[in-house]
């Protein structure tokens, strides 16, 4: 176990394209014992971890690697102390033994980074996993490539929708077929080098079974997993529409409780990351339906059955997965921003909704609806207007995000942006 990270991984793995999460990790291994980067598979988290390795002269090991896995299983305690005194353990879940092993180390030795983990199974629904490290260990999740990324920004959004004032200056105007483009392109590292639609499917085609057979069925006891991938496609044809469990099953001609083990398998793989719903008095829910979101909008195009953005744009499937596409890219630039935020929706007894709702610790909260069309009226404020009412006095603004051109202020608190504010704010 003393091989380095030099020996084992070679220089053109190191991180390609900068992530805005890698400031959060470095500074969370200062003063914290061990971090875990989470997230689904292929999003970048092995790149990632074997870049700040390289640098930090660690000794590296993944858990994919099958003598390395045997060893970890077979006698976790001697397989970390042969790691020395810093190391990065990829794939952590594959031997969820460790984590007492882990522990044991770091109360004997609480050095700040010592351990840098990542997994692609959340471990806050592995709850004895997540408690052995309790106060022990900070987890940061990296989802797939956000756009402010892929052009070298980090996102200041989220930021200036819980300050005093909207900036000013106009984001750039992205019309339906620029839309179009990045909903389907998605964020997978991997998938968006290539431009071949057959060779897209392939790769989406092999992803969903490795996850299923590798993850899925590592942290589950469901010996059959045929139905997982129908259930995926069920979902993505149901893209930020409300969860009927009832509907779902039908479709799938399985029990309710089946179904229920198999959502919580795709959230706990971060493939399923649904939205949650927002009311003022949380004892007190209107709705209590989730809204199904999965990770990546390219991944759910793939299993609609669309093979190119320009199929995208002419469907009747563009709004949906538009909104998927605006829910992820939040979720990642909520990961850079100053302002703590939880994301939910909102819908009232009135059948108003409203796609988003940003809350901040404070619990102050902005509104956003997510628009295909290029012009906007008043007709499409409804709901912001009824959340604004049910938030009271802890209302900051309300946005809804378009494919037209331009900033046009319909109240002070209640603007219609170019979906490019995004990521250009």
């Amino acid at each position: 176990m003393s091989s380095t990270f030099a020996k084992r991984i070679p220089q053109q793995r190191i991180l390609m394209k900068a992530r805005n999460l890698r400031h959060y990790v470095d500074i969370a291994m200062k003063d914290t014992p061990v971090v875990l980067v989470n997230g689904a598979r292929q999003t970048g988290k092995t790149t990632l971890v074997q870049d700040i390795a390289a640098r930090k002269k660690a000794s590296y090991v993944t858990l994919d690697d099958h003598a390395d896995l045997d060893a970890a299983l077979n006698d976790p305690a001697g397989f970390i102390a042969g790691l020395g005194p810093f190391a990065v353990i990829d794939e952590v879940q594959n031997a969820p033994n460790i984590f007492r092993a882990i522990k044991a180390s770091v109360d004997r030795d609480r050095r700040p980074g010592r351990f840098l983990l990542t997994g692609s199974a959340n471990v806050l629904v592995l709850p004895k996993l997540a408690d052995s490290l309790a106060g022990r260990m900070e987890i940061i999740t990296l989802y797939p490539m956000a756009q402010d990324e892929l052009a070298g920004r980090k996102s200041g959004f989220i930021d200036a929708l819980f300050g005093k004032r909207l900036p000013t200056k106009a984001p750039t105007h992205c019309d339906r077929t620029k839309l179009a483009r990045l909903v389907f392109a998605g964020g997978y590292p991997e998938v968006m080098r290539r431009a071949d639609s057959a060779r897209r499917n392939a790769w989406y085609r092999a992803y969903i079974t490795g996850v299923l057979q590798r993850d899925v069925r590592d942290i589950s006891n469901i010996a059959d997993l045929s139905a997982m991938p129908k259930l995926l496609a069920q979902l993505a044809m149901r893209s930020s529409g409300l969860m009927n469990l009832a509907d779902i099953s039908r479709g799938l001609d399985s029990p309710h409780s089946t179904l229920r083990r198999y959502l919580a398998l795709l959230e706990a793989t971060f493939l399923h990351v649904p939205l949650r719903p927002w009311t003022a008095n949380r004892s007190n829910r209107l709705v209590k339906a989730e809204k199904i979101h999965l990770s990546d909008s390219g991944f759910a195009a793939h299993l609609c059955g669309i093979n190119s953005a320009g199929e995208l744009a002419k469907s009747d499937r563009f709004g949906n997965l538009l909104e998927t596409f605006v829910v992820n890219e939040l979720r990642k630039v909520a990961g850079w921003s100053k302002t703590t935020v939880e994301h939910y929706h909102f819908r009232n007894e009135k059948a108003r909704e409203v796609d988003v709702v940003l809350e901040d610790s404070a619990g102050r909260v902005v509104g956003i609806e997510v628009k295909a069309s290029s012009s906007i009226g008043t007709a499409d404020l409804a709901g912001l207007n009824q959340l604004r009412e049910a938030a009271g006095s802890k209302w900051v603004r309300g946005i809804v995000l378009h494919s037209g051109p331009g900033i046009t202020g319909f109240d002070k608190d209640l603007h219609a942006v170019p979906l490019s504010a995004l990521w250009e704010w």
